[in-house]
């Protein structure tokens, strides 16, 4: 799964890095550096305007009763979003790009401990997650009335043996020559819009370990993204994380 990721790219930025969208009237971002669910995260919905946004992070089914009780649902597996009753339609209709430049995992060793690895593009540019958003309303709300705008990760199996060894799961980074046709207004059957979620190379990705300070939600902080050499880390069987910076 795909718990916790970051976003240190200034909104300033974005606009270079995704020039074929714009941050929405009023958006502003600052840099992040442990995003977590139930917060707010950068976002682009096919809605046709090409705008950078905000969605809430973990998924609230239009037909819930109550938006409260569907927080965790912060991940879409890609075997089962096209038969999931909270995933089908939106993958039809509802597709979104999530925005990052990083996401975090935590190695099991062989101890039972864990390390968590910060795991980034190797030109260390942002990327976008591909998602799926909805909107919630109060089943007596007006259909004009603005609702509560959510979004869940799609994940898949790693997509390497290097990325496998940190987790048995990844978030589908999408490929920039599928974005626009992911984010097309239109309905796509489901067939179309999971040949669209097919990962950039684990070839273009890097990882090594971090501090376990990015467990906890309160930290968020610069501090979360410096590497832990080995040599500070210490197992009880001499186990180390892999490290793959390619350095």
């Amino acid at each position: 799964m795909c718990g916790r990721f970051g976003l240190r790219t200034v909104d300033r930025d974005l606009e270079a890095a995704f020039p074929a969208y714009r941050l929405a009237p009023g958006v502003r971002w600052t840099p992040r550096y442990n995003i977590a669910p139930t917060q707010p995260v950068l976002a682009i919905k096919n809605d046709g305007t090409h705008e950078i946004t905000t969605l809430r992070w973990g998924l609230v089914p239009s037909w819930a009763k109550d938006p409260t009780g569907n927080a965790r649902m912060i991940n879409a597996r890609i075997e089962t979003v096209a038969e999931k009753p909270a995933f089908r339609v939106a993958l039809r209709r509802r597709r979104a790009t999530i925005v990052a430049d990083a996401y975090y995992e935590w190695q099991r060793n062989s101890d039972g401990t864990k390390t968590p690895m910060r795991i980034y593009q190797r030109s260390d540019e942002p990327f976008l997650f591909a998602g799926l958003w909805e909107v919630w309303r109060p089943r007596d709300a007006p259909e004009d009335e603005p609702g509560l705008e959510t979004c869940t990760i799609l994940t898949g199996a790693p997509n390497g043996a290097g990325l496998a060894r940190v987790h048995n799961r990844m978030p589908i980074i999408l490929r920039p020559e599928h974005r626009d046709a992911w984010l097309t207004p239109e309905e796509l059957t489901p067939e179309q819009a999971l040949a669209l979620a097919d990962p950039i190379s684990a070839e273009e990705l890097a990882w090594y370990p971090i501090s376990t300070r990015v467990n906890s939600i309160r930290n968020d902080d610069p501090s979360i993204i410096e590497p832990v050499s080995a040599s500070r880390l210490s197992w009880r069987d001499g186990s180390r994380p892999t490290d793959q910076r390619g350095e």
